[in-house]
């Protein structure tokens, strides 16, 4: 039995070191590391998982022929209208500045759109996300918009 208890003990302690390690890493990466870890959520998971992930429950999101998207909910709403399965969105900031206070910043960079059935690019462009810090520490999209056409 007290090896059992020992046991447990154990590996609470080691889910919690875990936890902690992977919560002051996540909370330290700057904002380019931050963008292209949702670019790389892109690639595995969709753009509309990486994008629900990355942004802010206040984010606006600028898109072609239409206002902007104003918060979470219309994202999501927005998203559910549409469909990502059939491309693989990807991209890399090439610039980043962040602000003297440390809790606003922003990154640029190019994007490019892949169809997952031929594997060839589709589209490519620029993008602008604006980031902010949120109580975590983490930085969370409150403002991405992008531009086509540099093919």
């Amino acid at each position: 039995m007290k090896i059992i208890c020992r046991l447990i003990l154990i590996l609470v302690l080691v889910i919690s070191f875990s936890c902690s390690f992977n919560s002051k890493k996540h909370t330290s990466m700057t904002i380019s590391e931050t963008d292209s870890f949702y670019s790389d959520l892109s690639a595995k998971e969709g753009m509309h998982a990486a994008f629900l992930a990355m942004f802010d429950s206040s984010a606006v999101m600028l898109t072609s022929n239409r206002l902007p998207i104003e918060g979470i909910t219309s994202i999501r709403e927005l998203f559910s209208q549409r469909n990502d399965s059939n491309f693989i969105l990807t991209w890399k900031p090439t610039f980043e500045k962040v602000a003297v206070s440390g809790e606003l910043g922003y990154s640029y960079g190019i994007y490019k759109t892949t169809d997952k059935q031929t594997c060839k690019i589709i589209g490519e462009g620029t993008y602008v996300t604006i980031w902010q810090k949120n109580e975590k520490g983490e930085w969370k999209a409150v403002l991405d918009t992008g531009n086509e056409g540099l093919k």
